[in-house]
């Protein structure tokens, strides 16, 4: 144990730059949580009329606001679910393959190329999910519903113009995709090379190295990856509303021509025009968002720290 004149000597010690950047740390930590608790304060005083608003102020035929922002939050959840679902597959693959197969000169290549997907702009991707992916996956849908229409997620009638939930969810994969990818290609190349030199020693093959060694070790930082895209696709806003043909509905199937909105889509596409309690309707609509977002986030916390013990996160 240090003494009390030990602990002086230390502080004495201690340089005008460490006290500084300690100080800076605690304040940007204290800031962040400040800025949290301001935008949850003012949203949800700004959604208070919302909630007790008569059902004549909501577009529709909706009772009160939760009859309202229902079908909203299914399809913003629903919609990222698809998305993750390719996503995440797909990233863990391009990771690996860059990590742990591709030569050094196609892996940095290839890199650069994932990363440069995070600098398109949405409005990018929603172009691109109208113009070029809509009409490309239509005659798809079609077959699709032609073969598959006594499953409920396929059944039709099918969209003429291929913009549908499952459109937008797969430009919302392809938005994720660089986020997902790039850290788990950061937390691959962590792995400690005794755990995967250990592995080749004892005769496992590439494939089955990995599995031992790399992915178990990776498995907090690809859960921590998943939910920063999920973050992403449930907070977007343009290329959603671009592509889909909302409908204020819950429905669940994939490929017709009516689909559940989203939040962040709706509040774009009706708040140049909102006035009077249909701005606090919106409002609370984002408050709504706010919430999901923050649970998806717990529920992701929650998730890493039973597995930490299992991985590289400890």
């Amino acid at each position: 144990m240090t003494s009390a004149v030990d602990r002086i000597a230390i502080k004495a010690k201690e340089r005008p730059g460490d006290r500084i950047f300690s100080t800076a740390t605690v304040v940007a930590g204290s800031l962040i949580l400040a800025v949290l608790a301001a935008v949850a304060l003012f949203l949800f005083v700004q959604s208070i009329p919302a909630f007790v608003a008569p059902a004549d102020a909501f577009k529709g035929d909706f009772s009160n606001f939760w009859s309202y922002v229902a079908p909203l939050a299914f399809g913003t959840v629903w919609s990222a679910f698809l998305a993750l679902l390719m996503a995440v597959p797909v990233a863990i693959a391009v990771a690996l393959f860059i990590s742990h197969y591709a030569p050094r000169k196609l892996a940095q290549g290839l890199g650069y190329l994932i990363d440069l997907l995070a600098a398109v702009p949405s409005v990018v991707f929603g172009l691109w999910g109208i113009g070029v992916l809509a009409p490309l996956v239509q005659p798809f849908y079609a077959n699709l519903v032609e073969w598959f229409g006594w499953f409920p997620l396929f059944a039709g009638p099918v969209s003429g113009t291929g913009r549908t939930i499952l459109t937008v969810a797969i430009v919302l994969a392809v938005m994720v995709l660089p986020i997902i990818t790039a850290i788990c290609r950061e937390i691959f190349l962590q792995t400690p090379v005794l755990y995967e030199e250990a592995s080749l020693a004892l005769g496992a093959t590439r494939w089955e190295m990995i599995t031992m060694a790399v992915l178990p070790f990776g498995r907090a930082g690809i859960i921590s990856a998943a939910m920063l895209g999920l973050g992403r696709a449930l907070g977007e806003t343009m290329a959603v509303a671009m592509v889909l043909s909302p409908n204020p509905e819950v429905i669940f199937q994939l490929l017709t021509s009516q689909n559940s909105n989203t939040i962040a889509a709706n509040i774009a596409l009706n708040f140049p025009e909102a006035h009077g309690v249909g701005v606090n309707i919106l409002l609370a609509t984002g408050l709504m968002l706010f919430i999901i977002t923050l649970i998806v986030n717990m529920i992701a916390r929650v998730i890493i720290n039973r597995r930490k013990a299992f991985s590289g996160a400890n």
